[in-house]
């Protein structure tokens, strides 16, 4: 039993080691896009900091979208700005990116309190839902924002985190974009909120079909599958059975529709898809995930 043990801290030592790594990796690899600045705010006596990256075509009299990207446990919002390449499509397509930071005993090590994962936020039971509902709070009131525009993307405990979100803020967010992450929350929205998972096959730190591995940091848990997070808010959005399938070597597409209030579920199962964002270089395939999340969202706001 021991030997387990330390078997499983060394595995776990070792997924810490790599998420460091990939978030390391990429902030160095890139800088702060243009237009992108860092701000705070104090929620429930902590002091929180985010990046907020305002488009070339800004224009303070035009309400626009407003996406927060949640970077992944370990990770930090400079590492999740280049990874998702959000900055870029709001330069394209004029919406406000916001890249938040959760909490951790060390500031470059975060991560999020989504119910059952993760860290320094979980086990301090540290109030992430306010922070979030400030942030989106602060930036109605600064900018021009549009609150029925309002958008959730997230990766590994952020993906966690943005389930959270649409499960506790569903009158406020129209649509989220988990990836990489499991629904481990229980979840009872008030409203219908449009959802877009993206999910590695070959995931071995938060595994497609659920379940737990060795391969987790910190506190051990059992996550659900995604298959139970697509028939969740299947249900929950009132979808008709009826739905189209498109498969190719990299993704198998699963596109719900006809749902309630103009919502709608979609699956994107990469095909040996490993723990990381579509498309970037480690991830091994060509996957445009933040360009076909971004078209979901514009195609879902709140009604």
């Amino acid at each position: 039993m021991r030997i387990f043990r330390t078997h499983r801290a060394v595995l776990g030592l070792f997924a810490l080691a790599v998420a460091l790594a990939i978030a390391l990796t990429l902030a160095s690899a890139y800088r702060t896009a243009a237009g992108t600045e860092a701000f705070s705010i104090d929620v429930g006596g902590r002091h929180r900091t985010y990046l907020l990256h305002l488009p070339r075509g800004y224009d303070a009299k035009r309400k626009m979208p407003l996406v927060l990207v949640l970077h992944g446990a370990t990770q930090s919002p400079e590492s999740a700005e280049p990874m998702s390449g959000m900055s870029a499509l709001a330069d394209r397509e004029n919406f406000l990116a916001a890249y938040p930071s959760g909490t951790g005993r060390l500031s470059h090590v975060p991560t999020w309190n989504a119910g059952n994962c993760c860290g320094y936020a979980l086990s301090n039971k540290v109030d992430d839902v306010a922070f979030l509902g400030a942030l989106i709070d602060r930036l109605e009131r600064d900018y021009p924002v549009d609150p029925k525009r309002v958008y959730v993307t997230g990766i590994s405990n952020g993906a966690m985190m943005s389930y959270r979100l649409a499960c506790e803020m569903s009158g406020r967010i129209a649509a989220i974009a988990p990836v990489e992450g499991a629904q481990n929350v229980d979840c009872r929205p008030a409203n219908p909120v449009s959802v877009v998972i993206f999910h590695g096959t070959a995931d071995r730190l938060v595994p497609f079909n659920g379940g737990a591995t060795p391969f987790q940091a910190g506190v051990h848990r059992t996550d659900n599958s995604v298959a139970g997070a697509v028939a969740f808010w299947v249900k929950e959005d009132g979808c008709s059975s009826n739905r189209t399938h498109d498969e190719t070597p990299v993704v198998r597409a699963t596109i719900y529709s006809r749902c309630k209030e103009g919502t709608g579920v979609a699956l994107y199962a990469i095909q040996g898809g490993r723990h990381m964002w579509p498309g970037v270089p480690p991830s091994g395939n060509d996957l445009p995930a933040s360009e076909i999340m971004w078209s979901f969202f514009a195609g879902h706001p709140k009604p």
